[in-house]
């Protein structure tokens, strides 16, 4: 409808102008919620993110009816109408600014405590063959829910890294992503556990700084790394994003078709509860330890509806904790990223990895159309702790969310060309 528009007012004569739209995003306390993803539905490259205060400000040819969301881990997404909030003609003025509407988000834990399990043990429970039954059950709709050829998501991508409750910097990416179910692989496809292939395009990329942490933020992700390969190299190695692979990644996990598969054969790990009258929750726990330096535990909810056994949920936690007797030394690029964590070069110096924690919670929300079940949005939340030598302990916080803004069943996978395309990038300072 847009594009109609643009050709329309071409022919006319004249030109849209771009409108100025602004707001601030708070909490229910309140609190402002920097770094927040603010972007129109109908063109997610215009987007922006809220600086420490909360403010946001963009410019877009909006039609009149236009939806912008507005996400933020761990709340919930909002959609707010383009023309709530307070719009101007764009007159290229330096400096000038538009008050806004204010956005209250409401929290969404995406953390498995937010499980609530009855008191009451339900008939399968410490009865393997009934477990075994209701299992297969659940994973015979699985598959039948689960579409049968390629499914096109297009996606607003998110990725935040703190320390200390301090942001210091955040990556959104648009992408499209092509999910081709196993079924329509080529036979030479070999996997041990039967899962769906990914097609990765990434169309743009925007990374937002605060200005006083901008230059040690480009001494990471700009090296000279490329220049010390030779020429083939280099070449191949230039169609690889290290961003691209971070997303791509992230949307790859929970594949819950795939893990069901592979977990529903061992009985022994499961238990079943009710979440409440509507949904049960099916868990999936297992412990695994190597020596006494690796040591992990795997637990994975599979919620489903209690009449039709579809999946409308997962819920994933990782918790990990590492010992190295001796410590490691940690490469140039780690240090690097130890450096954007504000220690001093003697501290960097002298650090070697001894001990590391980590505890993981991944969501995954479906949604159905038609005959099908479809991702609507993947949510992870990471808190991790890095132990030196000398007792520095360094807290770290990863936060990512993807939010599906566009689904197309029956697609067509990508072409080489797209999938090797190098795609734009913007950087973008935060005040």
């Amino acid at each position: 409808m847009r594009s109609g528009l643009t050709a329309l007012a071409v022919l006319l004569g004249f030109s849209l102008q771009a409108m100025t739209y602004s707001g601030r995003v708070v909490n229910r306390a309140g609190e402002p919620l920097p770094y927040a993803t603010v972007y129109p539905m109908d063109d997610p490259v215009k987007g922006t993110a809220t600086n420490n205060d909360g403010y946001f400000t963009f410019e877009a040819d909006l039609a009149s009816g236009s939806e912008v969301v507005i996400s933020y881990i761990g709340y919930e997404k909002a959609s707010v109408l383009a023309d709530s909030l307070t719009a101007q003609r764009s007159i290229g003025v330096a400096g000038a600014t538009s008050e806004g509407g204010l956005i209250i988000l409401k929290e969404q834990p995406i953390g498995l405590e937010e499980m609530v399990v009855s008191a009451n043990q339900p008939k399968y429970a410490n009865k393997r063959k009934q477990m075994a039954l209701l299992l297969q059950a659940v994973y015979e709709q699985l598959q039948s829910d689960w579409p049968i050829t390629p499914t096109a998501y297009r996606m607003v991508s998110d990725v935040r890294m703190d320390s200390e409750d301090k942001p210091w910097g955040i990556e959104q990416m648009i992408a499209t992503v092509v999910t081709l179910p196993y079924n329509t692989l080529p036979p030479s496809y070999n996997s041990d556990t039967p899962q769906d292939s990914l097609q990765f395009h990434g169309e743009y990329c925007k990374r937002y700084f605060a200005p006083a942490i901008r230059k040690l933020a480009d001494s990471i992700y700009t090296t000279d790394i490329l220049e010390q390969m030779g020429s083939k190299t280099r070449k191949a190695a230039s169609a690889i994003d290290s961003g691209v692979v971070v997303h791509k990644g992230l949307f790859a996990m929970g594949n819950a078709k795939a893990e069901f598969g592979e977990y529903m054969d061992d009985v022994r790990h499961w238990s079943v509860n009710k979440e409440n009258d509507d949904v049960t929750v099916l868990t999936y726990t297992v412990k695994k330890s190597f020596m006494l330096i690796f040591r992990v535990q795997y637990t994975v909810h599979f919620i489903v509806d209690s009449r039709t056994l579809r999946l409308v949920r997962s819920a994933e936690q990782i918790k990990m904790k590492i010992k190295i007797p001796f410590g490691v030394k940690l490469d140039a690029g780690q240090l690097a990223m130890l450096n954007m964590l504000n220690l001093s070069e003697q501290q960097i110096n002298k650090f070697r990895l001894r001990q590391a924690t980590a505890d993981i919670h991944f969501n995954t929300l479906y949604q159905q159309q038609g005959e099908h079940i479809y991702i609507l949005e993947k949510n992870l939340h990471t808190d991790a702790t890095i132990i030196g030598a000398k007792k520095q302990a360094i807290p770290l916080e990863v936060n990512a969310t993807q939010r599906i803004t566009q689904i197309t069943p029956n697609a067509i996978p990508l072409t080489r060309d797209q999938l090797t395309r190098r795609l734009q990038r913007e950087i973008v300072e935060i005040y």
